[in-house]
Parts: C-alpha cells; sequence; structure tokens
C-alpha cells in the first residue's frame, strides 16, 4: 500500500521534481549539521520524559544531551560534518542554549506526555495510507488531546502560520479517523526564537485538510501516470541540493526510474 507522510505532501507541494528526486530517484543529499542539532535535540527531549517528574530539570537535559551528542558524533556517518565545525564548543553552546529555551516554554515536571515519537497512520482510501512520526501527544484527565511538534528553527513570518500548521493538522486528522476525537490543540514549540504557535482545530478543518491531502495525492498519481514531475522555481530552490540537474538551473535531470 503506498504511503503519504506530511514531507513528501510539502515535496510535492513546493517542487514535484524535487519530489521525484527524493522519492523516486532516491537521489543522496549532503549531510546538515543544522539537522543533526535537530536530531539530537530531540532525542534529548524525548529521553527526558523517560525521567520521574521531579528529575526532569536542565541540568538532567544538558547531560541527556551530551549522551545523545556523543553517539552520534561517533558515527563514522557524521564524522566529516562534525570535523568541519569551527568551534565545536560554541555549536554545542548554541545546541543547549535551545534547551535553555525550551524549559522557558514548558515546565516538563508538570507534563506526563501519553506517547511520544509516536507513530500514526490511516488508510485514507483504497491504496493510499497517510502516518507520521508524531513528537508528543498529551492526554488531558478529560480525555482532550493536544499535539505537539519541537522546531530547532524560528517561527514562520506572520502571514505564514497556517501552513506551518499543515504537518500537525495532517497528524490531527489520523488521530481523528483512528480515534474519534478532534484533537483539542496543535502546539508548535519554535526553540530557536523561544515562540510557541498554538490552534485549535475543527471538524471543518481536518476535513479540508483531508480534501487537500486527497488533492495532492490525485495530482501525485496524474504525475506518476504522464511521468510528468515539472520543476517549481521557487525561493526554496537556494537550499536545494540537486540544482545542478534542475533545468531552472540548466541542468538535466537523469532518466526516470520507471517501468
Amino acid at each position: 500500500m503506498a504511503k503519504l507522510s506530511p514531507s513528501r505532501a510539502n515535496d510535492f507541494q513546493n517542487c514535484p521534481l524535487l519530489f521525484r528526486f527524493r522519492t523516486i530517484d532516491q537521489l543522496p543529499e549532503p549531510l546538515s549539521i543544522d539537522a543533526v542539532r535537530g536530531t539530537i535535540i530531540h532525542t534529548t527531549l524525548e529521553h527526558l520524559y523517560d525521567l520521574p517528574p521531579l528529575e526532569r530539570r536542565l541540568p538532567q537535559a544538558y547531560e541527556l544531551w551530551r549522551e545523545a551528542f556523543v553517539e552520534i558524533s561517533q558515527d563514522e556517518k557524521y564524522r566529516e560534518l562534525f570535523e568541519a565545525i569551527d568551534d565545536l564548543s560554541v555549536w554545542s553552546n548554541e545546541s543547549l542554549f535551545l534547551l535553555d529555551k525550551y524549559f522557558a516554554l514548558e515546565e516538563p515536571v508538570l507534563l506526563e506526555p501519553a506517547e511520544r515519537e509516536s507513530h500514526v497512520e490511516y488508510d485514507l482510501q483504497d491504496g493510499f495510507k497517510i502516518h507520521g512520526y508524531v513528537d508528543r501527544i498529551d492526554i488531558a484527565p478529560s480525555g482532550d488531546i493536544r499535539i505537539v511538534d519541537y522546531k530547532t528553527g524560528k517561527a514562520p513570518r506572520e502571514g505564514y502560520e497556517q501552513k506551518a500548521f499543515f504537518q500537525l493538522r495532517f497528524y490531527a486528522l489520523i488521530v481523528w479517523r483512528t480515534r474519534n476525537i478532534v484533537p483539542k490543540k496543535l502546539r508548535l514549540i519554535y526553540l530557536g526564537d523561544g515562540r510557541i504557535l498554538e490552534d485549535a482545530p475543527t471538524e471543518n478543518d481536518l476535513i479540508a485538510t483531508e480534501k487537500k491531502i486527497v488533492a495532492i495525492w490525485k495530482a501525485m498519481e496524474s504525475a506518476f501516470e504522464t511521468k510528468t514531475f515539472p520543476p517549481k522555481k521557487s525561493k526554496l530552490c537556494d537550499w536545494c541540493a540537486h540544482q545542478s540537474i534542475c533545468p531552472e538551473f540548466g541542468g538535466t535531470p537523469p532518466p526516470l526510474p520507471l517501468s
């Protein structure tokens, strides 16, 4: 059964050719030190809630970060990435500062997440499943559900907030369809600038999200049928690893690996 995640749906919306390079061609992309920082922070916050509530303090979070850092920095595939950092102590302090921001935004000693790094999925249509991994799901004694996602970057500019919530509404749709409960709140925690964005989705909001996902899926099916994945130039191109083979930059994509 075919599966669709929020990241792949976003890829296709942003640029069908990028979607093709990542999903069909599975072209390698250079490792990002920012992505590694995000992985370490997410691992730290996941394990923080393994501790008894009263032990969920900043010093313990620092120690968990160091354990996660040591583990990932010793991985051979990340060796050159860390060697390229001019001053590892500065990079480490900047990373730990993100934990300072987290403790200024939430109080872990008062929280008891129901699920962490939880895989959720739902058969949306015949042969089409939507899925993803949720950083945290909180369930109140009343049964209200809150979906939480950690971001190590900065919050979006004014006017772009709703686009930022697509991922969490994607997850909220799955939770609603599988548990028959519309999540009460969606929370985006931006550690880069210490901001929290929240959304309170309604059934109509999630129905609209479902329609959008189905429309994206149908567009994907059409692209596969016609073997057409056009590039879509935007500011996101500045961060694309595939400019050298993109027609928008004078390149030529490899032959499409489809039968």
